[in-house]
């Protein structure tokens, strides 16, 4: 038996759960989540009072990779997300939340989505990015104001920090590291944030440096961290001709480290990717996770129910 550490102070609600919580959001008994405890499939600390509390982004992050049932979230998240798991069901509640313009609703089916089991690279590329694609077209037309593409826009960003905060994991010296952003005077946040949460999804240790990197600084933060994987979203482009000549000298420096290099976003017209020769070009989030488990195979996990422990019967 493995006994939960102990942690100073009250833990944060909003990152911790009961054991009475995760039973509820997993749909099994008390007795088997504090078995699951005890035996080390699910990590737990002790709070000052005594009683057993379990990391939020440790349960979820198992319920993804398939160790545990597939969770009803919203027991934890504390708002009643709709019981929907269709992904086209699900775009046509998020395409009415745009239209009502609202911000709450955005970021409870966008979190709800990925609480009911599906995978963040999953939602981008056929939840999150459509949307987005719908709304960048009705403002090139003149049909959403500035002011409300923003707005939506940040409901979308607020959803996957959200969602960020409760992925966070623990450090882990054998998990890879990756890291990336967006080239120089480019300043979308969504794509390169959405590239962290899918790699932390696939069992990467992921940094996101953000947007409107230059090179220098990129270069700078591979001495520091010596990645295995960088990943550039390039969705909008200054002066393209500037970006071939850095980019070049950045992935010869990358080639003789045998860090592996993706190229993916919008900017990257077919013209300018027949100039450019990263490892791989992303067509998607789906791809990236790909990509990244060809680096790095994940441990295959059991089928949905009771995880494998120490071999204990139910009790």
């Amino acid at each position: 038996m493995k006994r939960p550490k102990e942690i100073a102070g009250t833990p944060n609600p909003g990152e911790y759960a009961s054991t009475a919580q995760v039973s509820r959001m997993l749909g099994v008994g008390v007795t088997t989540v504090k078995r699951w405890v005890d035996d080390g499939i699910l990590p737990a600390v002790v709070s000052p009072g005594g009683h057993r509390k379990l990391l939020l982004a440790d349960v979820l992050r198992s319920v993804r990779e398939g160790k545990l049932p597939r969770a009803d979230g919203a027991a934890l998240a504390g708002f009643p997300a709709p019981a929907v798991s269709d992904l086209a069901d699900l775009g046509e509640l998020l395409a009415g939340a745009i239209r009502r313009d609202d911000a709450d609703a955005i970021r409870e089916l966008i979190v709800g989505a990925a609480d009911r089991g599906h995978a963040i690279a999953e939602l981008a590329d056929r939840l999150i990015a459509p949307a987005l694609h719908a709304v960048g077209h009705d403002w090139e037309h003149g049909l959403v104001s500035v002011m409300r593409e923003h707005r939506i826009t940040q409901a979308f960003v607020a959803a996957l920090y959200q969602l960020n905060a409760r992925m966070r994991p623990k450090p882990d010296p054998k998990r890879p590291v990756a890291l990336g952003g967006g080239p120089e005077h480019d300043h979308y946040i969504l794509p390169t944030l959405l590239a962290k949460l899918t790699l932390i999804e696939t069992g990467w240790t992921a940094v996101n440096i953000g947007p409107h990197t230059p090179f220098s600084a990129l270069l700078t933060a591979v001495d520091e961290m010596q990645p295995k994987l960088v990943w550039l979203s390039v969705s909008h482009l200054a002066d393209s001709e500037r970006f071939v000549l850095e980019y070049g000298d950045f992935n010869r420096t990358m080639e003789s480290r045998g860090i592996a290099v993706t190229l993916g976003g919008q900017a990257l017209t077919p013209e300018l990717r027949g100039r450019l020769a990263p490892t791989t070009f992303g067509e998607g989030f789906v791809q990236l996770a790909a990509f990244a488990e060809t680096l790095h195979p994940r441990k295959r996990t059991p089928k949905r129910g009771r995880p494998r422990g120490s071999g204990k019967k139910p009790g």
